[in-house]
């Protein structure tokens, strides 16, 4: 199929989205409804992941709202009488049409591809936590596959400046969700969790240029309801202890003003920046970031029905001529920058119950000359329960480098079937 044909196809699903549009109710980690005494579509938009207004302020307040929990006060102390917990599981079926003999190309399944036990909500009056209990499952940890790690903690300090403005320091650890696991609000793919679609390199700049991964961090915020701005020195690796001289450094803003009608609008930035050292004096480990991103969110209603909207653009520098010749994480090639522009819209058909996706991506791979690297996807997701959805993506690439890689024999579509759980 020419880029003709693809980009009139494109245009045709963004015409017919506009014309359906309704999206399902959430379909959450039970750890917060069980905490505030809410359903879970009090939070998302849609379905979960994705954050709707009141979602994002109580996580800008640290997950320290409560409910009908009982708690434990004294002096210092407001604590919840029980510890809020979920099983979130994936259970991932994955197919290529490439040639090789490869497991993806006669069909995988992954069970689980991911399974976490997920722990949240309040330490004291304006502290709160999140913490996931997970198997090993990254290349480093293959010895241990099937073994129980940490998969991610972060401990939110909120403080209160004035009656509109609130500031937090929130320190970190996550072993695949990059320096915006400490703070995130949009559903862009800023975070690599939080997105519409499974296949996340198609549908997100963000996560096209790899700005997730195992990272250590404290990101320091202020929070208003009209928009955030945070600073986050990060290092990437890193996990209980290491040592370190220098730090990378990650920056947010985004701007969320009132509603325009029924439309709740998002909009931001991102820059990846520094040169990080870690280890020994004499022998230190050396890294660089050079990346930045712009984002935009609209999620409201066409016709009565909920419409959810999701723009990115990326680049990531290439690595030539970059100080002390130290690589950019983000991109190695010494040819070119690596880029990305993506858009990406979900729609419910059936309200509560079925919502369907479609995501473009115009991409380059940043090796330089011909490394056009571009995707058109489409996604369903059926509400089996409101703690349960079994989604449907299918990738179909195109460009030079979708061109090498039929004649290497992985392909140029992907198709991805999960079932996910949370209760």
């Amino acid at each position: 199929m020419n880029m003709f044909k693809k980009t009139m196809l494109f245009s045709a699903g963004c015409l017919s989205l506009v014309a359906l549009s309704s999206p399902q109710e959430g379909s959450a980690t039970p750890v917060f409804a069980r905490q505030t005494s809410q359903s879970c579509a009090a939070c998302h938009f849609q379905r979960f992941p994705l954050l709707n207004a009141y979602g994002r302020t109580f996580k800008a307040n640290g997950y320290t709202q409560g409910g009908k929990q009982g708690t434990i006060e004294d002096t210092k102390l407001s604590l919840p009488s029980t510890l809020n917990a979920g099983l979130i599981t994936k259970f991932r079926y994955q197919k290529t049409n490439g040639t090789a003999d490869t497991e993806k190309n006669t069909g995988q399944f992954q069970i689980p591809d991911e399974a976490f036990l997920s722990l949240g909500g309040k330490v004291a009056k304006n502290i709160g936590f999140q913490a996931e209990i997970g198997l090993l499952k990254t290349a480093a940890e293959e010895g241990k596959k099937g073994e129980v790690g940490l998969n991610g903690i972060k401990i939110p300090f909120v403080f209160p400046a004035t009656k509109a403005i609130t500031l937090s320091a929130i320190p970190f650890y996550t072993d695949a969700q990059g320096p915006a696991f400490g703070f995130e609000l949009l559903n862009t793919g800023a975070l690599r969790f939080s997105r519409a679609f499974e296949h996340r390199g198609e549908t997100s700049a963000q996560q096209y240029l790899g700005t997730d991964g195992k990272t250590t961090g404290l990101a320091l915020v202020a929070y208003h309801k009209y928009g955030y701005v945070s600073y986050t020195p990060y290092l990437r690796d890193d996990a209980s202890s290491f040592s370190s001289g220098q730090f990378l450094g990650y920056i947010r803003g985004v701007v969320t003003p009132e509603k325009f009608g029924e439309w709740d609008l998002g909009a931001g930035f991102q820059i990846w920046t520094g040169n990080s050292q870690t280890g020994l004096k004499a022998n230190p480990t050396l890294e660089r970031a050079d990346a930045w991103s712009v984002d935009a969110q609209a999620q409201g209603k066409v016709g009565g029905l909920p419409l959810g909207v999701y723009a990115t653009y990326g680049s990531a520098a290439k690595s030539n001529g970059i100080a002390d010749g130290v690589a950019n994480v983000y991109n190695a090639s010494l040819a070119d920058s690596k880029n990305a522009f993506t858009v990406a819209t979900e729609l419910g058909v059936i309200p509560s119950t079925l919502s369907v996706g479609l995501g473009y991506r115009a991409a380059n791979t940043g090796e330089g000359g011909n490394d056009a690297y571009n995707a058109v996807s489409f996604g369903a997701n059926y509400q089996i329960a409101k703690n349960m959805v079994l989604q449907v993506n299918h990738s179909i690439y195109s460009g030079d480098k979708a061109d090498a890689n039929v004649a290497a024999g992985s392909g140029d579509q992907q198709t991805t079937v999960m079932l996910y759980s949370a209760f």
